[in-house]
């Protein structure tokens, strides 16, 4: 039996609309901010709010995931990069403006995309209904390596190949050489000698005169 609210409605229908609420605000002011790090401080509040979504289709380790990896390492490095640039924010404010319009109308046609693909006659409780409400035992994490390694197992080893390779990419586009790039050698910095860095000049003691 679901508890509901004071409004009639199940508390976790109210969580939801609660959490679905804060994500379309913020995700919105994401867009809008003017300050670069204001938006990206809406989009760790985004990735919050959809992190209790997940909670509440019972999938905890999605979440925390979610929380871990893009509000804990992502996010903060886009912070600290954002926060280290120089940008010009007058700039920004001016091409804003300018852009405005045709950045409405492709959000109305996304958004009208959206609700024809995702609405409620494809995607509603009568065609899809709810998932059955698991018992404490249910452990989320060994549901979804079930389904990972078995069902999709072939897509999750080509996309652990094309991460491989991209990788591997990133590595050799760093170490290319340049004409004016002075590399490090590694070898040659351990077999160092005191000679090779450090030399000694003797000279003779002079005694300052007082004037």
């Amino acid at each position: 039996m679901t508890e509901t609210g004071t409004m009639g409605l199940p508390y976790d229908l109210i969580i939801f609309y609660l959490f679905a609420s804060i994500v379309v605000c913020a995700s919105g002011m994401v867009i809008v901010a003017r300050n670069p790090v204001h938006a990206v401080l809406f989009l760790v509040l985004t990735f919050f709010a959809c992190a209790g979504l997940w909670i509440l289709l019972e999938a905890e380790f999605l979440a925390i995931t979610l929380v871990l990896v893009y509000v804990g390492a992502v996010m903060v490095l886009f912070l600290f990069v954002i926060m280290m640039l120089d940008i010009n924010l007058a700039v920004m404010k001016e091409g804003f403006v300018r852009y405005l319009g045709i950045g409405t109308v492709i959000a109305v046609a996304m958004l009208g995309l959206m609700t024809a693909v995702l609405g409620p006659e494809h995607f509603g409780i009568d065609q899809v209904p709810a998932p059955a409400r698991h018992g404490p035992d249910y452990s989320n994490t060994e549901a979804l390596g079930r389904v990972l390694y078995t069902d999709y197992v072939y897509a999750f080893e080509i996309a652990a190949v094309i991460l491989l390779v991209a990788i591997i990419a990133a590595i050799l586009l760093g170490l290319r050489k340049p004409r004016n790039r002075k590399l490090q050698d590694a070898g040659t910095q351990a077999m160092v000698r005191k000679e090779d860095r450090l030399r000694i000049v003797k000279m003779d003691a002079e005694k300052g005169g007082h004037s």
